[in-house]
């Protein structure tokens, strides 16, 4: 019968293949959601290969890659009350998008939910799942799951008067780590994030990706979240923690000359997170120190 509470945001780039294969999922859930797909500037046919196949699907079709903006854009064409974002090379569960508006029509603070991770074709948790079910950020008893500081944008549902209230996506980070600098924004502006295990998403990383680039773009941005929202104390520990763990080489030295070339523009737009926020996820901060799942490689 379909749940029309839930829209489904989807952002490609030279992946037409999986751009298809995504959708033919996600037409074929029983919630039946109205999807958007934003092709970020595609040169290999992929909106005009989503418009033949899929007639009744929203495409946006951009002249250049804007990357996590896509977002953005897809979510100022839905007017549900839920937006679920998805990758093209990942996948919901069925009845995952009806549990999720279950629970955010249920706890009117809650701004997202982040799914469990299914790493294909191996059928095995994404060793980021442990490190969300065992979120050491503190959160109110009400909460449905255990409290999140940050999210992974292709495996969540967000409200979607939250995230425009927040300003969405930054469009100076691009695309890569792009969810902490929103995440702590919700928060700061008194909504709360959690896990939720009911949900689930598949993954199956594309071949198609450059991974120095995105490591180049992923280091810039965590040292423009942390000169962004971090008071000065812990930024300077951050950095240098960055400084000593991350590979010593080109790529790292590249992605720290983008970070600098921001400076005027992190002047301009710093706004250390309220001390009650900053104190609640610090404990983030060791967390990230002891991680396996997320390493500046490539």
């Amino acid at each position: 019968m379909g749940d029309n509470r839930v829209g489904v945001v989807v952002i490609t780039w030279q992946r037409r293949d999986e751009a298809l294969a995504c959708v033919d999922r996600l037409l074929a859930l029983p919630e039946q959601p109205h999807v958007v797909l934003v092709d970020n500037g595609s040169t290999d046919g992929t909106a005009d290969a989503v418009r033949a196949r899929h007639p009744r699907v929203e495409v946006v079709a951009l002249r250049e890659n804007l990357g996590a903006v896509g977002r953005n854009i897809g979510v100022r064409r839905l007017r549900t009350p839920y937006v679920a974002f998805c990758d093209d090379d990942t996948w919901w569960t069925p009845g995952s998008l009806t549990r999720a508006a279950d629970v955010l029509d249920a706890h009117p603070r809650l701004a997202l939910v982040n799914a469990r991770i299914v790493v294909e074709p191996a059928g095995v948790e994404d060793p980021i799942v442990t490190e969300l079910r065992d979120s050491p950020v503190p959160g109110p008893d009400w909460l449905p799951g255990p409290a999140l500081g940050s999210f992974l944008a292709g495996a969540s549902v967000l409200r979607r008067d939250a995230f425009e209230q927040a300003g969405g996506f930054n469009a100076r980070l691009w695309l890569g780590g792009e969810e902490e600098l929103l995440a702590t924004d919700l928060i700061s502006d008194g909504w709360e994030l959690c896990y939720l295990e009911e949900l689930t998403v598949h993954h199956r990383a594309s071949r198609l990706r450059d991974a120095t680039h995105r490591r180049r773009v992923g280091l810039r941005n965590t040292l423009w979240f942390t000169w962004l929202r971090r008071p000065l104390g812990p930024a300077v520990r951050r950095t240098a923690f960055l400084a000593r763990t991350v590979p010593r080489d080109r790529t790292s030295l590249l992605a720290a000359w983008d970070a600098a070339r921001g400076l005027g523009w992190l002047l301009t737009h710093r706004r250390p997170r309220p001390l009650q926020v900053e104190a609640r996820l610090g404990v983030l901060d060791e967390a990230q120190r002891r991680s396996t799942a997320r390493r500046y490689v490539g």
